[in-house]
């Protein structure tokens, strides 16, 4: 075996001597360690070559202050490269469409692994390929881009929500900049041009098409206006009592924070009052199943309008009920999901899988809530628990 290996050492070392296939083959195996997950997290789920959190997070930013410059908002979902969700966030005013597409472009990439243009490309010189493309789940719009470091795919990403001015701006243009940026130039490819969408022809008998606005703001009953949607972000989605950003981003950055300090991890869920995801984010080291329930638990503290814990102890004392609340109303009964209630008003949900540490998931949760929203927000509160039985009896034998 130890000839074997010797030899096997020497091949490589020639082909990388040569400059052969084999330099390639190292190349992509050699990721810089700040751009993926490494040490005892990247032991955890036995993958070396999935994007960080923090290089996510980075891109997702760096593309939200060009968007910002822009005076355009969007939605940006990171995705690794088995499809998990990593980081998401959704800039305030942004309604169903822009958020579910931005998601679509993201795994475009992934099974195109290439930009989700390609796909446009394809449909425009042949639209009736199109179908075809949406049988496949491909969403056949630019906006998706592979993150590719060294020659090895590490994540993707996908960016919707806003409207073109090409060679200015897109979607694309936002995401490819910030991976510039977060990269470096020489981990990025060029964009590829886009080709010319074939005019469809102008219907005999067009159809009216309706505007539908409102040039009211809505109000809201929370206290402090930079927890919820404002402005014209509120003005755009008809609602004034959905969470913002940046408390959500927040309430995000406390739990991490939260998990870390007792040496783990967590994922984080939070949503709006429709469901539709706010921000994301997946520390290193979690897997597929603290990902999907921290969603689980925020999908049922949305339905429910009360912390999952709730169906945990009702669980435990009545274990018949748990037919019917799993089976027939979908609910995830594991604590840590939670309504986000600021005085009085629900204003999204949260769900957090993974453990923290050992924290508790449901702990993560109010940590955050706490320090972002002090005593106006709704927490749980749990009852004393009974004093231990003492005798009462003088005398009496034990």
């Amino acid at each position: 075996m130890r000839f074997r290996l010797a030899g096997w050492g020497f091949a490589v070392a020639g082909a990388l001597a040569s400059g052969g296939v084999w330099s390639d083959v190292v190349l992509a195996q050699n990721v810089p360690a700040q751009f993926v997950v490494s040490g005892k997290a990247a032991e955890q789920i036995q993958d070396f070559t999935t994007i960080n959190l923090a290089t996510a997070q980075r891109i997702a930013e760096a593309c939200q202050r060009l968007a910002v410059e822009q005076k355009v908002a969007i939605s940006i979902y990171v995705l690794d490269n088995d499809g998990n969700h990593v980081y998401m966030d959704r800039m305030d005013g942004q309604g169903y469409l822009n958020i579910v597409t931005a998601e679509m472009k993201a795994r475009t990439a992934l099974m195109e692994r290439g930009p989700s243009k390609t796909v446009m490309n394809r449909v425009r010189r042949n639209p009736n390929d199109e179908l075809q493309r949406i049988q496949l789940g491909m969403f056949p719009n630019s906006g998706g881009l592979p993150i590719v470091v060294n020659k090895q795919l590490i994540g993707v990403m996908g960016i919707g929500g806003s409207a073109p001015r090409v060679p200015v701006w897109s979607d694309e243009i936002c995401g490819h900049k910030a991976m510039q940026e977060v990269l470096g130039a020489a981990n990025v490819a060029p964009l590829i041009e886009d080709v010319p969408n074939q005019p469809a022809a102008a219907p005999a008998n067009p159809a009216p098409v309706p505007r539908f606005a409102s040039a009211t703001m809505p109000k809201t009953s929370v206290s402090n206006p930079a927890w919820v949607v404002g402005g014209s972000g509120a003005t755009n989605i008809y609602d004034g009592n959905q969470i913002s950003l940046s408390a959500a981003k927040n309430v995000a950055r406390v739990c991490r924070e939260f998990a870390a300090a007792k040496g783990g991890s967590m994922s984080l869920y939070i949503i709006d009052t429709h469901g539709e995801l706010v921000h994301m984010e997946r520390m290193d080291g979690q897997v597929f199943n603290n990902i999907r329930t921290a969603l689980l638990k925020a999908q049922t503290s949305l339905q429910s309008r009360v912390p999952t814990s709730v169906y945990t102890a009702q669980g435990r004392n009545n274990p018949g009920g748990l037919n019917r609340t799993i089976a027939q109303y979908d609910f995830f009964t594991n604590s840590g999901g939670m309504p986000i209630v600021v005085d009085g008003q629900m204003i999204g949900a949260i769900g957090v899988g993974g453990g923290a540490g050992g924290g508790g998931d449901e702990n993560c949760a109010i940590e955050g809530l706490k320090a972002t929203f002090g005593e106006h927000v709704t927490l749980p509160v749990y009852p004393a628990a009974a004093p231990a039985p003492t005798s009462t009896t003088s005398g009496a034998t034990r």
